[in-house]
């Protein structure tokens, strides 16, 4: 993967897309994504370190907004970016050029993916022949001789429907939920990662009640139930 952005560069873009207004996380990271053409989007373990690191420098402050975290640059913060306007310049440049190339990778991954998408259907089609063709044989070799023999002359009888549960699986359909799964995952990984830096930031000034935990598991809960109705 092309590398996005270079030692110490995300964090200046990050004062820079503050000094348009303030943001909280997720908007931080949808403004990132959607500069990118949506094809870089940061996760919360990249985003949110840096904000609290930006926090601590007195570059950026923060503000509750009911269960959100707003960020705004602060007057040092501006200063910051006033002098390294210049810097900020050539990251903007670099960007550009970035998104260009990114859309390459993003283009030969496609491709590739409809590659491997088409050999997963040939194999999904060729594993649901397998238990046809399976009856077939056995039918053929456990039939008696003199039962075939009597009925040489017979017309052959319509074959009875069976189920097959292979054949029924429907190839979009899973590969619809292979992609809902990794998706899923990803928003985990986010969810886990933003909770965990906000919950530790609380923690290091002390400001984390009682019964945090027992908060978490009980919303948690009631979010599987909802979720897995």
């Amino acid at each position: 993967m092309t590398p996005v952005f270079g030692h110490g560069h995300l964090r200046l873009y990050l004062l820079s897309l503050l000094s348009e207004r303030p943001m909280h996380g997720y908007e931080l990271m949808q403004a990132l994504s959607d500069r990118f053409g949506g094809t870089y989007i940061p996760s919360a373990g990249t985003i949110y370190p840096r904000l609290s690191k930006l926090g601590e420098e007195g570059l950026v402050s923060r503000e509750a907004d009911g269960r959100k975290t707003v960020y705004s640059i602060t007057d040092a913060g501006r200063a910051e970016l006033d002098a390294r306007q210049a810097e900020l310049d050539e990251i903007e440049r670099g960007v550009t050029t970035t998104v260009r190339s990114l859309a390459d990778e993003v283009r030969a991954s496609v491709a590739d993916a409809m590659r491997t998408l088409r050999a997963d259907l040939a194999a999904v089609a060729g594993e649901a022949s397998v238990p046809h063709r399976k009856a077939r044989e056995e039918t053929v070799t456990d039939a008696p001789a003199a039962a075939q023999d009597a009925t040489a002359d017979e017309p052959a009888p319509q074959d009875e429907a069976q189920p097959d549960h292979e054949s029924d699986a429907d190839p979009d359909a899973r590969a619809s939920s292979r992609r809902e799964m990794a998706r899923v995952e990803q928003v985990l990984a986010d969810f886990r990662n933003e909770l965990r830096v906000e919950l530790r930031s609380r923690a290091g000034r002390d400001i984390l009640p009682t019964g945090t935990a027992a908060r978490l598991e009980a919303e948690l809960s009631e979010v599987r139930a909802r979720i897995l109705g």
